[in-house]
This record gives structure tokens, sequence and C-alpha cells, in this order.
């Protein structure tokens, strides 16, 4: 399934960038913006977010399939792939089931590995907001916030809050799906190694990749570098975005992208 997303830039390596559970392409611009400089780039929804078609599942092997429709319908045989969080593990899954169409592999603050349910506050606050009710973002906003006390997490989910053509508000992301799917969410991937080059940046203050999670790293990326961004949590992009961005760059140049 092709995915919709932000073409920037015409010219260098193509470079597709997938974000994490409940965001968007439009999370990733200001990067897209600088690096259109250097590299065809595409900011892609993933499916069930944004403006991608809602469907009725949600695995990663699915979403795999979707980065190769997107690749075949950008004429793009190969690509620099960047995923953060849900997108880093559908971006690693993808790599692994199909080697020669990654020219570098970049993942955001996350683990091949499965991971225990810890979304349930978030669920819980999403699905406290009755769209058919609510005259306002405040309202959203209030409605959420008996469930969900971080203001920046609501407001991040907030990004995805909009009106129809008819007025009222929906969701960009196709909640019933997410939810009824997300054990899937938390699944691991698996493969052949990926030998090409990959990098792991990863939070200081994130839980996400830990020691133990080493291991299964280096049997499934084995040429891999980890950098890690002291003081970051797990939206470290957002937290330390010049960091990240000299982190990225000097790893595509050392790699001769």
């Amino acid at each position: 399934m092709e995915l919709f997303g932000q073409q920037l830039g015409t010219t260098g390596t193509p470079f597709l960038i997938l974000h994490g559970l409940f965001g968007l392409s439009d999370n990733w611009r200001t990067f897209g913006l600088k690096w259109q400089e250097r590299y065809r780039m595409f900011l892609a929804d993933a499916r069930n977010h944004g403006r991608s078609p809602h469907t009725a599942s949600h695995t990663y092997s699915e979403m795999a399939q979707d980065v190769a429709d997107t690749l075949d319908a950008q004429g793009w045989a190969d690509a620099i792939l960047l995923g953060h969080s849900m997108g880093g593990k559908a971006v690693m899954q993808f790599a692994l089931n199909n080697p020669r169409r990654v020219q570098a592999l970049i993942v955001a603050d996350m683990s091949p590995r499965a991971y225990p349910p810890h979304h349930d506050a978030i669920l819980d606050a999403l699905q406290a907001v009755k769209l058919d009710a609510i005259s306002s973002r405040a309202d959203a906003d209030a409605a959420m916030a008996i469930h969900l006390d971080d203001v920046g997490i609501r407001q991040f989910l907030l990004k995805s809050l909009f009106r129809t053509e008819e007025g009222q508000f929906a969701w960009r992301f196709n909640l019933p799906v997410l939810a009824k799917d997300y054990a899937h969410i938390l699944d691991s991937v698996t493969g052949q190694p990926f030998r090409g080059p990959t990098l792991f940046i990863t939070g200081g203050q994130s839980r996400y990749v830990q020691d133990k999670d080493k291991p299964l790293i280096r049997e499934l990326f084995p040429f891999h570098e980890h950098v890690v961004l002291p003081g970051a949590g797990h939206w470290l992009h957002a937290e330390q975005p010049d960091a990240f961005y000299t982190e990225v760059n000097q790893f595509l140049q050392r790699h001769g992208f």
C-alpha cells in the first residue's frame, strides 16, 4: 500500500522518514527541509495515521510492505531509511526483509525486541474524548487530562485532531484499529541480519533501548553504530534537534552519503 507523504528535494540519495505511534509526517518537516539540500526526501504518514489509508489491521509485516510499495511508487530502487519508535521498528523490518533496498538505516530510540504494554494512559485519554460532543480543542484536552497529566504528550496528540468538511472533530489516526492491534505494535521484528550501515540513536533518559537489548541488536544489525544523546528522552529529535541532526549527518557522511 502506497503511503501519503511530503516530497522535499529533487536531487541526491532518496531518504524516507517514518514517524512513531500517533504521529504525523509533519513531525519531521523541519528535518526534511534541512536535508532536502542533499537528499530527495519523502516524509511518510504510516498506515492508519495522517492522510495515509486507514486499514483494518496494523502489523510490522504490513508496514514493511507499505515502505516497499511507497519506494516503488516513487521509482526508488533503494533509499536511506529513518524511523522513530514504531516507525523505527517498521524500517527495521523492511531492512531485514529487503536488505538490498536499504542504503543506510537509522533507528531513533527503538529496539527490535517486543515491549510490554505501556500506552494505557494515552489510549484511555484518547478514548475519553467524545468527538461528537466536544466543541473545541480545549474540550478534548480537558477530557484527556483526566487520564494523562503530561501536557507535552497531550499537545502532541492534539496535532492529529482536525475538523472534517462537515465541521465535526476527528482524529487523523485510526484509533479503533490502533487500539485493537496494539499487541502487534509491541511485537518484535525478525529476519535475517541486515549487514548494511545502521545507526541506533537513543535518548540517555529513555528506557526504550537498554543494555539487555544489545545482543539482539548485534545479532540482527551486526555493523550498527550506537549514539546516545545525554539528557534526551524518547522524543529525542524534538528535545535535542540540533544534536540529533548533527549525529545523523555525521553517520551519513562517514558512509559516503
